[in-house]
């Protein structure tokens, strides 16, 4: 009786997997690649300067535009209100999605994710002339915005009562900053690279507290869509492997990505570990 060697046949799966994302990237290399992004989300996606109607630029406009010149093929960006980007991605219009989307449980559920690409923290910012506010429990009796359709709109939403505030939904993070500077509302949530851009660049604003929760931000796919998945995934472990992520966090974000973080760790399988969606198959990344 023959036994089969367990580390030859991962191998294998490995090398067919390989296989075949090699021959997708062939098949569609003159098919551009429409994403998906909130045009709104500085310093991950905002308004080019000097550019163009709808022309966007940003950490996660270079990301999503890296990839498609590794897989060799044109790239549209697309923004709209954040919202509606899911249910798009869901509906066809996009291939996948360039936005940083925190990957959660229940989006996990219905999407397929890459490997996370950068760690997001949750994190408050409000009036430098404010009291501050250093903990969640001094959020009692405030009024709190949120992106609408985001993670921070879903979270706030789910402890509102637990700590106290009221939570005010605007179409875009820029809104919900504007709210906060304009004395409607005491503090805006959102993530931690995107609130530290905003007191960066309005010298009245502040941060508040921090929210981790663990979670990473990684590009969304439809759930059918695992040989697409595979295919940017891939790319974006080259791009870890090679530093260009951590070019650009330095770029964007004005520091060093931290060791061990998503910016430069490669992560075993095709996914995010421990969430539905997860192929923890080991495999080489193919870096050209």
């Amino acid at each position: 009786m023959r036994h089969s060697n367990p580390s030859l046949a991962m191998l294998a799966a490995a090398g067919i997997g390989v296989l075949l994302v090699t021959r997708l990237a062939m098949a569609q290399a003159d098919k551009p690649i429409t994403v998906g992004l909130d045009g709104t989300f500085a310093p991950h996606a905002m308004p080019k300067v000097g550019g163009k109607p709808g022309e966007v630029e940003g950490f996660n406009v270079d990301l999503a535009t890296e990839v498609a010149k590794r897989l060799k093929r044109p790239i549209n960006v697309v923004a709209q209100e954040f919202s509606g980007l899911i249910p798009a991605l869901n509906a066809g219009r996009f291939d996948w999605l360039a936005a940083p989307t925190t990957v959660t449980p229940e989006r996990a559920k219905n999407l397929l994710f890459t490997e996370g690409y950068l760690n997001t923290y949750y994190q408050l910012v409000l009036k430098k002339s404010a009291p501050d506010i250093a903990s969640l429990d001094a959020l009692k009796g405030k009024k709190l915005t949120v992106n609408k359709g985001s993670a921070y709109d879903k979270w706030a939403d789910t402890n509102k009562d637990k700590y106290g505030f009221e939570v005010l939904a605007f179409p875009t993070q820029t809104d919900a900053v504007q709210a906060v500077m304009a004395g409607r509302a005491d503090a805006n949530l959102g993530g931690n690279t995107v609130v530290a851009w905003a007191a960066k660049q309005n010298p009245t604003l502040k941060l508040g507290a921090k929210i981790d929760e663990g979670l990473m931000w990684a590009a969304p796919f439809r759930k059918d869509d695992v040989a697409g998945r595979n295919l940017v995934e891939n790319a974006i472990e080259c791009m870890k492997l090679d530093g260009t992520i951590a070019r650009l966090h330095e770029k964007w974000f004005g520091i060093k990505p931290e060791p061990g973080s998503a910016a430069v760790t490669v992560f075993k399988g095709y996914g995010v570990p421990g969430t539905e969606g997860y192929d923890p198959t080991e495999h080489k990344p193919q870096c050209g």
